[in-house]
């Protein structure tokens, strides 16, 4: 029987000793809770062990394929770039070596689901959702593309969950900071704002969001503000992480399935699973017949 490539996790790293621990034992988890496979993982800056560590531990263990998975909720200039020259470089290193790369967590149905959970923890009951107005904080990056990820996580959090809006903000190198989000809630009308860190773990960032939080809060005593917290190792993230592994090893990363209301059931569009697609007119297209599929090229059986 063939040995299944080792799993890489990488992170990005922080300052914050509590938050690497929770790195650390995370992946300690994933390793106990799967003896088969070999388990590793390393940070890109910041935190011990590096990655190239995590990948030298392996190769001293026999190892020689590995398929790694950014423990990243979006794709920005680490999951695009650092980690794939890490691994070349650690593939230059260690002669023989070959590997796989997954794709970063989010947004995926089981984070909103715990995100969702994270909000009921926050609210209190006798809050109807409807006058709950949702701040989602992400880390912020240069890169656009990473934080219109952080955007696309607040509207799938919004769809069919009952909460007047969810607004996002980030915490660092993007527009809007966290009290300009804030400021945007209470211009909208928001009595009740939910601040949301869209953050795996604890840290010096979700840290800030809170205090910043506390501040605009203690300024504007006439609008409830609560924090949530972050995601942390739930089940639903131990077991996304073996589902991205398992789509680097087999080669099927199916770009933007996770969220397709023909394959998930998401809240409000659960008759949608599963339905068949049909060749459908536009009225407004002057007769023409658009011979596609629905949405995004979805083939009657749905495997794309």
């Amino acid at each position: 029987m063939t040995t299944p490539p080792a799993l890489i996790v990488a992170g990005h790293g922080t300052r914050d000793d509590a938050g690497a621990q929770a790195f650390r034992d995370f992946v300690g988890e994933l390793g106990r809770r799967h003896p088969e496979l070999p388990v590793a993982g390393g940070f890109i800056e910041l935190s011990p062990p590096p990655l190239g560590e995590a990948v030298a531990e392996l190769v001293g263990r026999g190892v020689r394929r590995f398929a790694a998975v950014p423990l990243m909720l979006v794709s920005a200039g680490h999951a695009k770039g650092d980690i794939p020259a890490a691994l070349a470089r650690e593939k230059e290193r260690h002669p023989g070596i070959s590997y796989t790369y997954g794709r970063p967590l989010g947004p995926h149905p089981a984070l909103l689901s715990v995100l969702e959970r994270r909000l009921r923890q926050a609210v209190d009951p006798s809050w109807d959702p409807a006058e709950v107005t949702v701040l989602l904080v992400g880390r912020g990056s240069t890169d656009p593309d990473a934080n219109a990820e952080v955007c696309k996580a607040a509207r799938l959090l919004w769809e069919g969950r009952g909460y007047g809006a969810v607004e996002t903000a980030f915490v660092s190198l993007a527009a809007p900071d966290v009290p300009s989000g804030l400021d945007r809630c209470a211009r909208l009308g928001a009595r009740r704002i939910v601040v949301l860190p869209y953050f795996l773990f604890t840290g010096i960032l979700p840290d800030r969001v809170r205090h910043q939080t506390e501040q605009w809060a203690a300024a504007h005593p006439e609008t409830e503000v609560r924090s949530a917290d972050v995601i942390g190792p739930e089940p639903e993230l131990l077991d996304l992480v073996m589902e991205r592994y398992a789509e680097a090893v087999q080669g099927d990363l199916r770009m933007n399935c996770d969220s397709c209301v023909y394959r998930i059931a998401l809240p409000g569009f659960e008759d949608k699973v599963g339905a068949p697609q049909q060749p459908h007119f536009h009225p407004d297209d002057d007769g023409h017949h658009h011979h596609g599929h629905h949405g995004h090229g979805h083939a009657p059986s749905h495997a794309h």
